[in-house]
């Protein structure tokens, strides 16, 4: 079966169900874990010529299955250790109403992460910030302004439990 890639919007680039092999994905495990890893050394954990390896990661990122390659930080030691979790209704359910939230959410201070949920609430949201009172602050001027609101329920974290970047592969 072969792979067919996909032309239409953000998915330009990207195949739909890919096929990649037991190499591509030690590769790719490699990579999740270092990205600073060399083609040299990762072609020889993966037992591969140093340019062969090359292709492979290029035919990955082609792919659309390595989106970019970033530095990990540490929040901690950037004043930033405190992390919020907040659960957002909006009082419309309308595409407009979506929208217009989803571009205003884009702009908050801190935030790392924002998705759409089924249950009790529309979004889920995952703040930085430094403190209590930096995040009070932000909810001051920047929550309590978000089109669309009709509730928030901040969940501050006590304890980091699991936090990765590393898809399961």
């Amino acid at each position: 079966m072969k792979a067919i890639k996909l032309h239409s919007g953000s998915n330009k680039g990207r195949v739909a169900n890919p096929e990649i092999d037991r190499v591509d994905r030690a590769i790719l495990r490699l990579l999740q874990r270092d990205a600073s890893i060399s083609n040299v050394a990762l072609a020889g954990k993966v037992n591969l010529s140093a340019p062969a390896c090359l292709r492979r990661v290029d035919r990955l990122k082609e792919m659309g299955l390595i989106r970019g390659t970033v530095a990990l930080l540490d929040a901690k030691a950037l004043d930033l250790g405190m992390l919020v979790m907040i659960g957002v209704v909006l009082d419309r359910s309308t595409p407009e109403s979506f929208a217009e939230f989803e571009k205003a959410a884009q702009k908050v201070s801190g935030c790392m992460e924002c998705h759409v949920v089924t249950g009790e609430f529309d979004y889920f949201m995952l703040l930085r910030t430094k403190d209590g009172d930096s995040f009070s602050r932000l909810h001051a001027e920047q929550l309590l302004y978000l089109p669309g609101v009709r509730q928030i329920r901040s969940f501050m974290v006590i304890k980091e439990i699991l936090s990765t970047t590393s898809i399961p592969i």
